[in-house]
């Protein structure tokens, strides 16, 4: 067996590990993160579940920390004094990045961890099958219910030789997605084996899982070796090492093979992390802002690699660099080393340890800007200035621009950029606060500010669902575009009808306005719909709108989770050209939609008035997805089950 295949198999409930079948497994751990936390314990409370059954559930606030209103930190005493009740540990801000503090502190070799974030594979790097998903989900596994997936393939990136001097990990996870796509990984585990694994630590494997997510894979791993023990043990954790790898002669779905002594600097060009070039072929662009930071680069030896390259040096007058160390443990160890005023005495500007630039929550370029930024999306618009253009590099390649005011090879340099793994990290767990202990739970108050406002619930599927199409898109529409994530928006993320008002305004303005006025009604879309975050906002959202069905021509795994788990149908063209053949305003029906879904169908019948056309949809649903679809929702069903 492959590793992927032995931790599926150890926690395997229900199913077997057939591609592309339905299977159930075991959650050990969870993790939530305020943006989308919120709206997960307000789902888990709804189950009525008084202590979650996982191993450790933690709550990080790590998103929402801009604080120019009252809402973000109502929704902090919310998921802090809910998490004090229900047995979840809490990481209060100012702790760090969820995926780097789950990296050092929290996370455990072989165990299965489910995420509401979609780049909760972070963990994969120290050989955790972790799993980004919706908020709904995650309040199930919570509340010690299975969690759903299709079985994935397996694929075995095969990594062979050594990186060359200023080559780094991310551009390792820049080669996959130019070789692969956004689309390459829906479907699929990538493996990570061979020779070459056991030259990169872990924070460099993490950074690598991390931007897996971008492929659309259902995640991605590492084994569990003598580096990841070294890394545990310099954590303190050394007890919980468990050494796991492939078993020889382990067979995969698909090998990709990458000889790590010939890559080169990679640098993702706007608006897309596969569009991928070497530095040295896209040239010499001016550059106005640098961001070093992010879940995907954001580690203690991250950091050192640029406060080595900024010392004793300044930044160009042009550029404006901001650095986000990715935890409390990494800034405590750079400010006692000295290395934090290297990069402040350069001129960079430190955030705090937290989610920021990458998701628009500060640091928003000026018109027209050009910024390098390490994090691991660069989707239009995401920055908060539309007229941005970002480009994703590796910690090397940003520091050294920042220097320089254009983009730069990093090999250029000549200092030395081995940083050693600390034989001992600092460990000060105090901003992770502790549930009360079993039995106690009465003696804590659930506090809800008044931007907390009620979730949109789905209804049962009628018989005909019918509506106008009230937008039509093209390809790659992205969870940013459908629920927009910015500074102004991210503190009503527990306030669903005021989220409503943006629902696809980066599309087209009007659409609110317009499936406020129709009462619902259908999206029309192209490939990969719901790329990107996991965020369950972006089905809750478009439900909370009258919203019933999308019709594309593929989904994204999380968002088309998040839809069945909300009651919207996400239906695919039989034949794509159908696409092409409905517009904007058209009058869709699926007539006897819920006796076809009752009876086990998998082929609809979609009917457009408007033109007097019928086309073939399709809508593949396990038995337990039938019944989310016909109750309206994984809630619904859920309390179906326990009546």
């Amino acid at each position: 067996m492959n590793l992927t295949q032995k931790i599926l198999s150890a926690h395997l409930l229900s199913g077997e590990l057939v591609p592309g079948t339905e299977i159930s497994i075991r959650i050990d751990q969870t993790l939530t993160q305020d943006s989308t936390g919120t709206m997960a314990y307000l789902q888990f409370e709804a189950m009525g579940v008084d202590r979650v059954k996982t191993k450790k559930s933690v709550a990080y606030i790590d998103h929402n920390t801009l604080q120019t209103g009252f809402e973000n930190a109502d929704d902090h005493q919310y998921i802090q004094s809910v998490a004090k009740k229900h047995g979840i540990w809490c990481s209060k801000p100012g702790n760090g990045i969820c995926h780097q503090v789950q990296l050092e502190r929290i996370g455990v070799p072989g165990y299965t961890l489910l995420g509401s974030d979609s780049h909760t594979p972070t963990g994969g790097g120290i050989g955790m099958l972790a799993i980004g998903a919706g908020g709904l989900d995650v309040a199930v596994a919570m509340g010690g219910g299975a969690y759903y997936l299709s079985c994935p393939k397996v694929v075995g990136i095969k990594l062979t030789g050594k990186l060359q001097y200023g080559v780094a990990a991310k551009d390792i996870i820049l080669e996959v997605l130019r070789r692969l796509t956004v689309k390459g990984g829906v479907g699929k585990v990538m493996e990570y084996i061979g020779d070459g694994v056991a030259t990169l630590t872990v924070p460099e494997r993490a950074t690598i899982t991390n931007m897996g997510a971008e492929l659309g894979a259902t995640t991605s791993i590492f084994p569990s070796d003598e580096v990841t023990r070294a890394f545990l043990k310099a954590q303190g954790r050394e007890g919980d090492f468990v050494p796991l790898s492939a078993d020889e002669g382990a067979t995969y779905d698909e090998i990709v093979e990458i000889d790590l002594s010939t890559l080169e600097p990679l640098v993702a060009k706007p608006h897309m992390p596969d569009i991928v070039e070497t530095v040295k072929e896209c040239g010499e662009i001016k550059v106005d802002q640098v961001f070093i930071g992010s879940c995907t680069n954001s580690s203690y030896t991250d950091m050192m690699r640029v406060a080595r390259i900024l010392k004793g040096k300044s930044v160009h007058p042009d550029v404006s660099l901001v650095i986000g160390p990715g935890s409390k443990q990494v800034l405590t160890m750079l400010a006692r080393n000295g290395a934090l005023a290297d990069m402040i005495a350069a001129g960079a500007r430190i955030l705090e340890s937290a989610c920021g630039p990458c998701i628009g929550m500060g640091q928003a370029p000026k018109s027209n800007a050009i910024s390098v930024r390490t994090n691991n999306r660069n989707f239009f618009g995401r920055s908060g200035t539309k007229s941005a253009g970002i480009y994703l590099v590796s910690c090397e390649t940003a520091a050294v621009t920042a220097l320089t005011g254009v983009l730069t090879d990093p090999r250029c340099l000549d200092i030395d950029l081995e940083i050693p793994l600390p034989e001992k990290f600092d460990v000060n767990d105090n901003l992770i606060i502790p549930p009360v202990a079993p039995g106690a739970e009465d003696t804590v108050e659930v506090v809800r500010g008044p931007n907390i406002k009620p979730f949109p619930m789905g209804k049962a599927l009628v018989d005909d669902v019918a509506g106008q199409v009230l937008l039509k898109m093209e390809d790659n529409i992205t969870t940013d575009h459908i629920a927009p994530s910015d500074a102004k928006l991210l503190p009503f993320r527990s306030n669903v009808p005021y989220l409503s008002d943006f629902c696809l305004t980066p599309v087209d303005k009007d659409f609110p306005a317009r499936a406020k006025a129709a009462g619902g009604g259908i999206l029309v879309a192209g490939s990969n719909y719901g790329q990107g975050s996991s965020r369950e906002h972006a089905a809750l959202v478009p439900l909370y709108l009258g919203i019933r069905a999308v019709i594309a021509k593929s989904f994204a795994r999380i968002h088309q989770a998040n839809l069945i788990n909300n009651g919207i149908l996400p239906m695919t063209f039989a034949n794509e050209a159908d696409y092409d053949r409905i517009d904007f305003g058209d009058e869709l029906t699926l007539p006897g939609v819920r006796a076809l879904v009752e009876a086990g169908s998998e082929e609809f019948l979609l009917h457009n008035a408007t033109k007097n056309e019928d086309y073939k949809v399709l809508l593949p649903l396990t038995e337990r997805q039938k019944g989310c679809i016909l109750c309206g929702g994984l809630l619904n069903y859920t309390r179906e089950l326990n009546k």
